[in-house]
């Protein structure tokens, strides 16, 4: 059997099609891969870390703007996705797969869209609550897309098309218990845990708010956060200048421990992409979202509205509080322990648990249908 993914940009996007590589790998052990992703991009390193074969295709993104150099822009995306789709069909001619799936990035319109027309079983998985444009167009073309949340089918319009599936998480996720994970740590069992990170490179917007945030600060919870990488060496000489420094507090550059310190929080402070919602209600983690303002079509902030609209999350919009409000927010959770499991059970009751198997289920009977054909 012969999987194509093709997945790119991000690692939300090409985590899930690891994953299941190494799920339908477990399944099928004579099974082929290959994966298609964007030249340039993220996935160049990650994927071949794995030991899949990469071939790539030059893409880029569409602007949502009518300035003259968006419009150039946008003329030169449609050259390559034209290109794109004829180095896909030699890649496809070459590596004669049994199904294609994409599961995120601008690499799959062109990978997926050739290989439909060639006549290889396809599907897109979604894992934004809102289809963004690539799914979109994919929708009609495709023969299965599958979704990251149940809310999601309702902006499809073939909804008998699209199933819920989750969207897979690190396998690290699986393996701790938050006991387990405080321990580990080296964390009081009985002393609350709040964690604040906001992407590998961090937020500048985010930093000054949690300079603020960790002045209020007055031994009744443990905080680790994540300033990025970028912004680390700032953050440690405000905190020092200010005389902020706490044992208390665990000022890192990147949290290389992840699912660990995710899972012996208390109440997480962080973004809305795609990997971090599958994450927090995969634990069933309640949060206070502040959504990026620089993502496409404010994808994060779509993420964080379907949570919240869930229970599971409170959210904050950059430009709309400070330090003093997101401290407030956070310690009025943490003293509302019913309101806390009330987030908790709202976050469980949205993750999927086995996202990991249920999308390889559906990508191994695409290709026995396919080959039944």
């Amino acid at each position: 059997m012969r999987v194509l993914f093709t997945c790119g940009g991000t690692a939300g996007h090409i985590n899930p099609a690891l994953g299941v590589a190494g799920r339908i790998k477990e399944l099928v052990p004579d099974a082929e891969f290959l994966f298609v992703g964007a030249e340039g991009h993220m996935e160049t390193e990650l994927v071949p870390r794995e030991g899949y074969a990469l071939k790539t295709v030059r893409i880029s993104g569409f602007q949502r703007s009518l300035a003259p150099k968006m419009i150039a822009a946008n003329v030169r995306a449609v050259g390559r996705v034209v290109s794109s789709q004829r180095l896909a069909r030699r890649y496809i001619d070459e590596f004669r797969p049994d199904v294609a799936v994409g599961t995120g990035g601008y690499v799959c319109y062109p990978v997926l869209h050739t290989a439909a027309r060639m006549g290889i079983p396809t599907a897109a998985h979604e894992s934004n609550a809102v289809p963004g444009l690539t799914t979109k167009l994919l929708e009609k073309t495709v023969d299965q897309i599958m979704v990251g949340l149940a809310e999601s089918r309702a902006f499809y319009k073939q909804p008998d098309k699209v199933k819920v599936t989750g969207t897979p998480v690190r396998v690290d996720f699986r393996d701790l218990d938050k006991a387990r994970a405080r321990r580990e740590l080296g964390l009081d069992p009985d002393q609350p845990l709040v964690l604040a990170v906001f992407g590998s490179l961090g937020a500048d917007y985010m930093n000054n708010a949690m300079q603020g945030f960790i002045r209020r600060m007055d031994g009744g919870f443990r905080l680790i956060y994540a300033t990025g990488k970028r912004y680390y060496e700032g953050v440690r000489q405000a905190l020092d200048a200010g005389g902020l420094r706490d044992p208390a507090i665990d000022v890192r550059e990147y949290i290389y421990d992840m699912p660990k310190v995710m899972t012996a929080a208390d109440v997480i402070i962080c973004r809305s992409g795609a990997s971090t919602i599958s994450e927090l209600t995969y634990l069933g983690k309640p949060a206070v979202m502040v959504p990026s303002p620089n993502v496409v079509n404010h994808h994060q902030e779509k993420n964080a509205r379907v949570l919240e609209k869930a229970g599971a999350v409170k959210m904050l919009l950059e430009g709309q509080f400070d330090g003093d409000k997101l401290y407030d927010t956070v310690t009025g959770l943490l003293r509302d322990k019913a309101a806390l499991e009330r987030m908790h059970q709202a976050s469980k009751a949205m993750g999927v648990t086995d996202a990991t198997d249920r999308i390889a289920s559906i990508v191994l009977g695409l290709a026995q249908k396919g080959k039944a054909e």
